[in-house]
């Protein structure tokens, strides 16, 4: 009985341990998440990458209206040649993401010639790795990611996954602690199993 006392004691004491580093794990994930939101690093890049967003019948939505202006700001900043908008379609839409951000830049003055679209990536994973095909194919290497700043942490993980030079440069879009705490979970859970087998699970 002594023995199997000794052994309940440190299981449920290896059990605390557990949960005290997965705790300080996320909390310091946390950190990262927030601190990296509020990370701009607009510079020169061969293209500006915008990540996809809702659309509505092919307006964008308010969300994704932000990202495409702050893309607009960039590109006339000179801060790349290229513009990606990226992102598929949902089941019953006519439209990808993609194609509305694609008319949405155009009608405001962004060169046909220079933009390029993603239209099959339905998750942030899926739409960085065919856009790493895009620039592949055309000798492209380094990139301005374009989302909401809660996304910048998981966006430059993902971009460090697949073999992207990538740097940041959110929009001014508000967001709260929830939308904080999911990109700690998912950049978290990232780290731990690949973004890519992530991604498959989800």
């Amino acid at each position: 009985m002594r023995t199997r006392g000794r052994w309940v004691r440190r299981l449920v004491i290896a059990g605390l341990g557990v949960v005290v580093l997965g705790g300080l794990y996320l909390a310091v994930t946390f950190v990262q998440v927030w601190s990296d939101a509020r990370l701009d690093q607009a510079g020169p890049a061969d293209a500006i990458v915008v990540l996809g967003a809702a659309q509505y019948d092919g307006a964008p939505s308010p969300v994704l209206a932000s990202r495409l202006d702050h893309a607009v700001e960039l590109y006339e900043a000179g801060h790349a040649r290229y513009v990606v908008v990226t992102g598929g379609s949902q089941e019953g839409d006519r439209f990808t993401q993609a194609a509305a951000g694609y008319r949405y830049l155009r009608d405001r003055g962004i060169p046909d010639e220079v933009l390029l679209l993603e239209v099959d990536g339905t998750s942030t994973y899926s739409e960085l790795a065919a856009t790493a095909r895009i620039l592949e194919d055309r000798g492209l290497s380094s990139v301005l990611l374009v989302s909401d700043g809660y996304h910048s942490k998981r966006l430059l993980g993902i971009a460090d996954e697949l073999g992207i030079e990538a740097r940041v440069s959110p929009t001014d879009t508000s967001y709260g602690v929830r939308s904080l705490v999911r990109e700690t979970l998912a950049v978290g859970a990232g780290r731990l199993v690949g973004f890519r087998r992530l991604d498959a699970l989800g």
